[in-house]
């Protein structure tokens, strides 16, 4: 069975980090510190990047990934690639979550009802309101939203953007990769505002999306259900969606989706005479569209 590839791991870095990094100098505790923190995001990362994060040295980092005993960052990565293990694939995830349903249709009813209606109790929760309410105030502001999202989540985005765009609010996709994601990255200006779809792994499509809307300053809204990632530590606002797939069964998209639809009506109705007037230019650009008919 898939899920009986997840085994416990031994965290060589999270044992080396706490038993060395009290005895550090303080410049080397705080790269430490950084790098027990950030693993995904070290996977990708170089040394003068690191030290940028760190605000130290790229000598510093390559005396802290020592002094945790490892060689040096070639080291270090290797262990932790060893450590996250390979990432469960989509076959894997559908493999794992039907041997669990029984054969009658009520068990894969009860499996998509039970996990959607967890993650819209959570959705309803008090800091997830407040949540919703900080990202419509950046939106209803917004040049631009720009919707980042791959894979299933890349769907999600070109659904999302026609219908921000029906509310008057010019929206774009960024659910490529390669020369493509950089073709629709070179879009953004100041003043948008970008939405991502991101959850624990921090790929370098993520990274590059959220690097360039940093130094555009733009306001970053992140819905995913990995609060601790590399993508919520840099996020200004951070709705917590949870998608199920525990133990390697198949996430369920459809709350990523009632998320987005809470935060466009939520935009629309705060922005009704926009949202009227634009839908009303829709109307009428659609008519002059249609045929005539010939008398």
């Amino acid at each position: 069975m898939a899920v009986n590839k997840i085994k416990n791991r031994v965290d060589v870095l999270g044992e080396r980090y706490r038993a060395r990094a009290p005895s550090l100098s303080t410049s080397l505790q705080s790269v430490a510190r950084y790098i027990h923190d950030n693993r995904e995001a070290i996977l990708d990362a170089t040394a003068m990047e690191i030290a940028d994060a760190t605000h130290t040295s790229d000598a510093t980092v390559v005396r802290a990934v020592q002094a945790l005993g490892f060689a040096g960052l070639r080291d270090l990565k290797t262990t932790l690639k060893a450590w996250f293990g390979p990432a469960m694939n989509s076959e894997e995830k559908m493999s794992a979550t039907v041997s669990e349903l029984s054969c009658d249709i009520n068990s894969g009813i009860d499996f998509v009802l039970g996990g959607h209606k967890r993650a819209c109790d959570a959705l309803s929760e008090p800091h997830n309101r407040q949540a919703v309410a900080q990202a419509v105030a950046m939106l209803i502001d917004a040049r631009q939203v720009a919707l980042f999202g791959i894979n299933a989540s890349g769907i999600l985005a070109d659904y999302s953007a026609r219908l921000f765009t029906r509310i008057g609010i010019p929206a774009v996709t960024l659910n490529r990769s390669g020369i493509a994601l950089a073709e629709q990255l070179i879009t953004l200006q100041r003043g948008d505002v970008l939405i991502m779809m991101a959850q624990k792994s921090a790929h370098k499509e993520g990274l590059t999306t959220l690097k360039e809307a940093k130094r555009l300053g733009m306001p970053v809204i992140l819905l995913t259900n990995a609060l601790d990632s590399a993508f919520a530590k840099e996020a200004d606002v951070v709705i917590n969606v949870p998608r199920g797939g525990e133990n390697g069964r198949m996430p369920l998209h459809g709350t990523v989706l009632v998320c987005l639809e809470m935060l466009i009506l939520s935009v629309a109705s705060a922005t009704s005479s926009r949202t009227v007037k634009t839908m009303k230019r829709i109307q009428d650009l659609n008519r002059s569209l249609k045929p005539t008919s010939k008398k």
